[in-house]
């Protein structure tokens, strides 16, 4: 019974496994086309904040107003940019120092 389940688990893992590289390859291949048209990245405008360490374990925050973003139009991460989907959602970005 053990076994039998087990052996299940690994086809839906691996499966799972497939389907995410198989999508994540699409994905590459249509954004490389979008790229080739000039549409493959976009600019986003985001809030940067600086994170400065202080002493005992605490931050102190100071904005640094807002910046363009190069980002791919894309599901997934494409040539070194966020998506645009994600950070359009996520338009707070912390710079550690």
């Amino acid at each position: 019974m053990v076994g039998y389940v087990l052996r299940i688990l690994g086809k839906v893992v691996a499966g799972a496994v497939l389907l995410l590289a198989l999508a994540y390859a699409v994905d590459w291949a249509v954004w490389r086309v979008h790229l080739s048209h000039g549409a493959g990245v976009a600019t986003v405008t985001v809030d940067q904040v600086t994170v400065v360490a202080l002493k005992g374990n605490k931050e102190e925050y100071y904005p640094d107003g807002s910046a363009d973003v190069q980002c791919s139009r894309s599901m997934f991460p494409e040539g070194g940019d966020s998506p645009c989907w994600w950070l359009q959602r996520h338009r707070h970005v912390l710079v550690q120092e």
